[in-house]
């Protein structure tokens, strides 16, 4: 039977395009139900109609960070809280799941989902338990690692000082009446900072690179860009004097955060560092939304990008960009001799890969 695994990453699927009352949900980042609908469908069927398919959803693919609970963006999330925004997840994007659903129908495929920072969420049993019931199977959930046959998958964000999320405490629960997710600073700066950035433009965390984009504004946009530089720096100051009664961290730690970003832009380092175990021939990133395929003494890193617009400054990709980018593994048919008569499985073959689509005439230009 041919195996085939299928791994994409940061959809940052929101409550849908529109708000109750038909209002356009400006928050919105997925915009495309029917072609991952396509795209599944294509995997199920013609030459791969007898396959053997493994979705591996690899983090962020649900943005529970931008998402409103009865009015408010939080950084206090509950179990509760957190199942209450993903019903509100599957109901804006009926089409998605239905087309998961129906990927599963032939009882051969499967979904393995591992948890990035935006979709923390998911690391309830309340939340886990009610995707299995939407999608109608027990999907396989990993809270950081997805290891198999050499291939090392995870989101990305816990080689980011800011984003890292310590793995022997994924909860919080002292002096407190519940339990809520221990979040990153990373979360917290999106939640209490970019978010109220985007109210105003939408656009603030889509552009790439960073440095471009500041020069950009500053010239083009130059009191919205100060403006947002002091309130930056006042952010920062609270968050290492402690004045902000309700947190505090470590200036050692923010540090960190400033040092790492500038020496480490991209997360191909800790790929190299990760192949350097002879157990591992491939890795597998997404987290920093850019498409990226390196190789190190005919070992591999792959980055799957993201499904969503980004803004290029860059003279080579100039533009708004949108890739569908994906990574396609499959196990090669034939196997090879290590004794006489014993033969293993080939190690499997990665290629990054975008969908295309169906050829349209035409189609609804989505806009928020």
């Amino acid at each position: 039977m041919r195996k085939i695994k299928l791994v994409v990453s940061d959809l940052h699927l929101g409550v849908g395009k529109l708000l109750e009352g038909g209002k356009i949900n400006s928050l919105e980042e997925f915009y495309y139900d029917d072609k991952f609908s396509e795209f599944l469908n294509y995997y199920t069927s013609g030459e791969f109609a007898d396959s053997e398919v493994e979705l591996i959803l690899n983090g962020d693919i649900f943005n529970f960070l931008q998402i409103d609970y009865r009015g408010h963006f939080l950084t206090v999330i509950t179990e509760s809280i957190s199942l209450e925004k993903l019903v509100r997840i599957v109901e804006g994007h009926p089409k998605f799941f239905q087309s998961i659903r129906k990927f599963l129908a032939n009882g051969r495929n499967s979904v393995t989902y591992v948890v990035g920072n935006h979709d923390q969420c998911m690391l309830w049993p309340s939340t886990q338990t009610y995707l299995n019931e939407v999608l109608g199977t027990s999907v396989r959930y990993k809270n950081i690692v997805y290891f198999f046959d050499g291939v090392h998958i995870e989101h990305g964000h816990m080689y980011e000082a800011a984003n890292r999320i310590d793995p022997k405490k994924f909860f919080l629960k002292k002096n407190l009446p519940e339990r809520i997710l221990n979040l990153p600073f990373g979360s917290h700066f999106f939640v209490d900072f970019v978010l109220k950035i985007k109210l105003e433009n939408p656009f603030i965390d889509k552009v790439r690179p960073f440095k471009a984009s500041f020069r950009w504004g500053l010239l083009q946009d130059t009191r919205f860009t100060i403006k947002t530089s002091l309130k930056l720096i006042w952010f920062f100051l609270r968050a290492m004097l402690g004045l902000d009664a309700r947190r505090h961290w470590p200036w050692k730690r923010l540090l960190a955060i400033f040092i790492e970003g500038a020496i480490f832009p991209d997360l191909s380092y800790a790929a190299r560092k990760i192949l350097d175990d002879e157990r591992v021939h491939t890795v597998i990133f997404g987290h920093s939304h850019v498409y990226q395929y390196r190789q190190w003494l005919g070992k591999e890193y792959f980055n799957t990008g993201t499904w969503t617009e980004l803004t290029s400054l860059d003279i080579p990709t100039l533009g708004k960009v949108t890739k569908l980018t994906y990574v396609y593994i499959e196990y090669p048919a034939e196997t090879e001799p290590v004794a006489e008569g014993t033969r293993v499985q080939l190690r499997p073959q990665g290629r990054l890969k975008e969908w295309r689509g169906f050829h349209r005439i035409e189609e609804d230009v989505d806009v928020s």
